[in-house]
């Protein structure tokens, strides 16, 4: 089988049962997405197939060979980071980093459905979604962090996305870190 990964083709010999996330992890070498409960329910395996948000868990790979997938490894490099990947830094978004990866993928995909106006649960207007919390909430509700660094992925999405309320961006946060130790 061949599959388009990270924009470079691979090709695979594996049992059609095979799921994309064992096909990344165990066979082409890309363990950036995690196995977090094998249910679909934690995200922590989250990818982009075809620019939609996917629990690589839960799809076979054999049903994916003519889509492109993107991986966390295929959004940045060490020296070239994805905005989400600097954001998620900046705010310290990341915490254990068991998620991250998923939250990421996710948080990417999540970006693209507000720019192309894809209403979610909570959208108050239909047309054209904001960027609030609860937006950001809805949509990566879908992606569990056992660490609770929830306040910091939001901050980080919404840095991303250019909504960052007032005293919630990561130089706002510092300054007022600072002023504490100074006090």
């Amino acid at each position: 089988m061949h599959f388009t990964i990270n924009g470079r083709g691979f090709d695979a010999d594996v049992d059609i049962r095979t799921s994309i996330l064992d096909l990344c992890r165990e066979h082409l070498g890309l363990t950036g997405a995690k196995k977090g409960c094998d249910h679909g329910q934690c995200g922590a395996c989250t990818m982009l197939i075809n620019g939609r948000r996917v629990n690589s868990c839960l799809t076979l790979a054999v049903m994916h060979q003519d889509d492109e997938i993107v991986t966390i490894e295929g959004l940045g490099q060490v020296d070239d980071l994805h905005p989400l990947q600097q954001a998620f830094v900046r705010h310290d978004g990341y915490q254990c980093g068991y998620c991250t990866p998923g939250q990421i993928c996710s948080a990417a995909g999540m970006l693209d459905e507000i720019t192309r106006g894809w209403p979610s649960h909570v959208s108050d207007d239909l047309a054209k979604p904001s960027l609030d919390d609860d937006e950001i909430a809805e949509r990566m509700s879908g992606n569990l962090c056992r660490c609770a660094a929830y306040p910091n992925i939001v901050d980080a999405i919404r840095e991303v996305g250019s909504a960052a309320p007032a005293g919630r961006t990561a130089d706002a946060k510092d300054a007022a870190m600072a002023e504490e130790i100074v006090a």
